[in-house]
C-alpha cells in the first residue's frame, strides 16, 4: 500500500507544480496584454488631449479675436499739448491683417507692418510720413469696444491714443432740404473763426471775395452741420493749393500744384480716398464752381456743372480733420495752411431738416 501512494503523491506533485507553471504563463500573457491596453490607451488620451494644449491657427477663438479688431477706426492722438485726429482700417486678405492709416496729416496709405499677437496690435507709421526721425510705432488692445494704446512724439514723449468704431452714418430715406443759408456775406468774417486768432498771417475780405493767406490759419464756421447741400465757387491762383473740409473732416481737394499728387490728391477729389471721374482740366486763376451734397457718409460732388463723384462713400477722415468724432456734426473750413492764395465767394449752404 505504501508503494502505491508514494507515486501517487509523486505524480500529484508533478501535476500541481505544471499547474502552477501553467497558470503562471498565463498570467504573465494576461499581464502583457492588459499592459498593451493601458499603453494603448494612455496613447490615445495623450493624443485627443493634444488640442487642448495646441490650438490650431484658425481656431474659433482666434477667429474671433481678429474679426473683433477688423474695420475702421477713428483715431484721437493725445499729446501734453494737444489732440490730433487719425484713422485706421484694418483688413484680412487671404488670411494675413494689413492696415491703411491717416496720420495727423496727409493721406490714407498702406502700412508696412501690423501684427496682431495675444491681444495686442502693432503697427508702424514711417518716419518718412511722419517727418521725424525714427519710425512711429503703435502699440494697443481693445478694452472693452475701444481701442487704447501708446506711442511716442517724435522728442520721445509717451503719446497715449484711443480708437472708436467709426460709425456707419446710414440714413434711412433722402433726407428734406431746409432753407439755404449764405455763410459769407461779402463784407467781413461774420460767422466765421481763425484757427489761429493771434497769427500775423490772416484771411481778407476782397471786393467781396474771401482770400486765404497762404501758410496760414484755417478759417472755420462757428455754426456746425450735419448733412447738408453745399454751393461754392473759388478762384485758384497759379501754384496755389486749398480745400473745403466737410463737417470739418472730410476735404474736397482744390490746387494747382506744380508737380501733382495721385488722382484722389486733385482738384475734385476727396482727399486720399476719391478720384474725380472725369478729372476736369485745370483752370488756375479762373473762377470755378462746386456743388456738393454729403448725406452721412455718401458724397456728390459737381464741378463746373459735370458730376465727378456720384454718390460714393468717405470712407474717413482727410488728414489735416479737426477731429475724428464722425457720428457729430461739424463745421464747414477753408484751408489756408497750403501755399498760394485761393478767393472764395458765393457759399451758399441748404441743410437737411
Amino acid at each position: 500500500m505504501a508503494s502505491r501512494r508514494g507515486p501517487v503523491f509523486i505524480i500529484r506533485g508533478r501535476t500541481v507544480e505544471k499547474m502552477n507553471l501553467a497558470g503562471q504563463s498565463n498570467e504573465r500573457r494576461r499581464n502583457r496584454i492588459l499592459a498593451r491596453r493601458v499603453l494603448t490607451l494612455t496613447a490615445l488620451a495623450v493624443m485627443l488631449s493634444m488640442p487642448a494644449y495646441s490650438r490650431p491657427k484658425d481656431s474659433p477663438d482666434e477667429t474671433a479675436s481678429v474679426q473683433s479688431y477688423l474695420g475702421r477706426w477713428d483715431l484721437t492722438l493725445k499729446t501734453p499739448h494737444r489732440e490730433y485726429p487719425s484713422w485706421l482700417e484694418i483688413t484680412q486678405e487671404a488670411g494675413q491683417l494689413k492696415a491703411r492709416m491717416v496720420s495727423r496729416w496727409g493721406h490714407a496709405r498702406p502700412l508696412p507692418k501690423f501684427e496682431l499677437a495675444n491681444g495686442t496690435i502693432t503697427f508702424v507709421s514711417p518716419k518718412e510720413e511722419e517727418d521725424r526721425k525714427d519710425d512711429m510705432v503703435f502699440v494697443g488692445k481693445l478694452s472693452g469696444k475701444t481701442l487704447v494704446g501708446t506711442t511716442t512724439g517724435p522728442d520721445g514723449t509717451p503719446w497715449q491714443w484711443t480708437g472708436e468704431r467709426g460709425p456707419s452714418l446710414k440714413r434711412r430715406g433722402d433726407p428734406k432740404w431746409g432753407k439755404p443759408v449764405q455763410l459769407f456775406n461779402g463784407k467781413d468774417l461774420s460767422g466765421w473763426r481763425s484757427s489761429e486768432p493771434a497769427s500775423t498771417l490772416a484771411w481778407k475780405v476782397e471786393n467781396g471775395t474771401l482770400v486765404s493767406p497762404g501758410n496760414g490759419p484755417e478759417l472755420i464756421t462757428d455754426a456746425k452741420f450735419e448733412d447738408f447741400k453745399l454751393h461754392v465757387e473759388f478762384n485758384c491762383a497759379p501754384g496755389s493749393n486749398s480745400g473745403v473740409y466737410l463737417r470739418g473732416r472730410y476735404e474736397l481737394q482744390i490746387e494747382d500744384d506744380p508737380v501733382p499728387e495721385g488722382p484722389t490728391m486733385r482738384t475734385g477729389g476727396i482727399y486720399g480716398f476719391l478720384a474725380p471721374t472725369p478729372e476736369q482740366p485745370r483752370r488756375p486763376g479762373e473762377w470755378q464752381t462746386y456743388d456738393i451734397t454729403l448725406v452721412g457718409r455718401v458724397v456728390t460732388v459737381v464741378q463746373n456743372g459735370e458730376t465727378i463723384i456720384d454718390k460714393q462713400e468717405i470712407p474717413g477722415i482727410t488728414g489735416g480733420a479737426l477731429d475724428s468724432h464722425e457720428a457729430l456734426p461739424g463745421p464747414i473750413y477753408l484751408q489756408g495752411s497750403e501755399a498760394g492764395h485761393v478767393a472764395f465767394r458765393n457759399i451758399t449752404l441748404t441743410p437737411a431738416k
